[in-house]
């Protein structure tokens, strides 16, 4: 099944919904109209009951090389569809091409395609699996092109070692992070060979799509929202998120499909 949109393609398979960032000539840069087209993909795919999991990708030579710069007017001030203002989302830090994942339950795999620099860092430090090509890189260009890196760097600098970060953000475009090194630092989980990376990413979405996906949105969030709080809070959190899942049909499944030694049905309920 495959949805139409101008600057993405939408398209799902089984559990997993496919968002591929699709503006290749502008190296998938974000502009207005695309940011809200990701917004509508990101609803449709939590919404769905059929999807358990998204995988976003880019094509061409980039994965995303940040916000449409044409797009930004003098006063830096960023582009919405709606007036200035008007709405909640333009009061807080601008997300852009970020997934929403504070309030969503479903995981988000990010498989880079390419040049990932600027707001398309966002992905690789907020989605839960992060996979790359051997020909992507990495950097962000902001302070070169006269612009404070905001959220982008401040979501790195926990992603990173503190030092490794800031080099990063105060070198802007003069240099790059290869795929290797990102690997090396935990910015990314995987290297995939380029012809093979969307081949891989389906297969662990197949593989975490295998377990039962209540109690994987359930493990998500609390690992997610425990990362915030003092140790003993987060892991009674996490016992609170247990125990609502322990009340599913699939907690009782898992169990005897085990002892029948077969594969558990999983009914997402």
């Amino acid at each position: 099944m495959a949805d139409s949109f101008d600057t993405i393609d939408y398209d799902v398979e089984g559990h997993t919904a496919t968002i591929t960032l699709n503006r290749p000539d502008a190296l998938n840069a974000l502009s207005p109209h695309m940011i809200a087209e990701l917004r509508a993909a990101y609803d449709e795919a939590e919404n769905d009951d059929e999807v358990w999991l998204l995988i976003v990708t880019g094509t061409g030579r980039a994965f995303c090389t940040g916000a449409d710069v044409k797009a930004i007017p003098g006063d830096g001030k960023v582009i919405y569809e709606r007036p200035y203002l008007s709405t909640y989302e333009q009061w807080e830090a601008p997300q852009e091409g970020t997934p929403p994942f504070r309030r969503m339950a479903k995981p988000v795999l990010t498989a880079v395609n390419g040049l990932c620099c600027g707001a398309g860092l966002d992905w690789v430090t907020t989605s839960d699996i992060v996979i790359a090509s051997d020909r992507a890189t990495f950097f962000d260009p902001h302070v070169s092109i006269g612009l404070v890196a905001g959220r982008e760097m401040v979501r790195l600098a926990r992603v990173l070692p503190r030092s490794i970060a800031v080099r990063m953000a105060l070198m802007g475009k003069h240099e790059r992070m290869s795929v290797e090194r990102a690997f090396e630092l935990g910015l990314i989980s995987e290297i995939v060979e380029h012809e093979r990376l969307m081949e891989r990413a389906h297969e662990i979405a197949g593989i975490v799509n295998s377990n039962a996906p209540l109690a994987v949105r359930g493990t998500r969030l609390a690992m997610l929202k425990g990362l915030d709080l003092p140790l003993h809070e987060a892991e009674m959190l996490a016992e609170t998120f247990r125990e609502r899942v322990l009340r599913t049909e699939d907690a009782l499944e898992g169990p005897k499909a085990f002892a029948e030694k077969r594969q558990p049905n999983w009914q997402c309920r």
